[in-house]
């Protein structure tokens, strides 16, 4: 079953956090889509849903973003998974805010939370979509950066950013994740042919 992670840290005064915006987009899906989250078995809150008659699961851990890796491996072990069928969504401090970057495999970019998924399931084979969340001045305050709330201006300049997540997370479900980096790559394209016509 195609399973879609957002990385975050479970807990109302988190919710906005520029860390969260994983959460952020599984919970406007799941808005969209008429599902709700609820607890499982395991180390997170899924919801469940279906594009047709293909099915999906949206995950939220609860094991904190630096531990996100323990809940990933309990749900490998709950259901016959590959890692080309888990999607992780997390934030990108190094991008600009709203920018998204899809990727098929790779490293964890100094971000804890995928590097405990990469070691947890001994894999990095598993696509991502990183969502900038904007860049600390300060690299000495990094941790106070991406635990800070998103202002409203930023959440404006976020919304076709969450549009396309959920266009290139639907793509996803329902042909896999070279479909997904198709998809992007169009999307991009139109967006510089929208930025040229200005």
């Amino acid at each position: 079953m195609r399973t879609v992670l957002g990385i975050g840290n479970p807990g109302h005064h988190y919710t906005a956090n520029r860390h969260n915006v994983g959460f952020l987009i599984l919970d406007y899906y799941a808005f969209k889509k008429k599902i709700e989250f609820s607890p499982s078995k395991g180390e997170y809150f899924q919801a469940s849903g279906s594009i047709g008659e293909i099915k999906f699961l949206l995950i939220k851990p609860t094991t904190y973003v630096n531990r996100s890796g323990i809940a990933a491996k309990v749900l490998f072990d709950n259901h016959s998974m590959e890692p080309e069928d888990l999607l992780v969504i997390c934030d990108d401090t190094n991008l600009n805010i709203g920018t998204l970057r899809v990727r098929l495999t790779g490293g964890d970019g100094g971000h804890k939370g995928l590097a405990s998924i990469i070691y947890n399931l001994n894999s990095n084979y598993f696509p991502r979509i990183r969502i900038g969340v904007g860049q600390s001045v300060d690299k000495s305050s990094l941790a106070d950066f991406v635990l800070s709330d998103f202002d409203e201006n930023e959440i404006r300049k976020l919304q076709p950013t969450f549009e396309n997540t959920i266009l290139l997370i639907e793509e996803f479900i329902t042909g896999g994740s070279k479909a997904m980096l198709d998809l992007n790559s169009k999307l991009i394209l139109e967006n510089k042919d929208n930025t040229n016509n200005l």
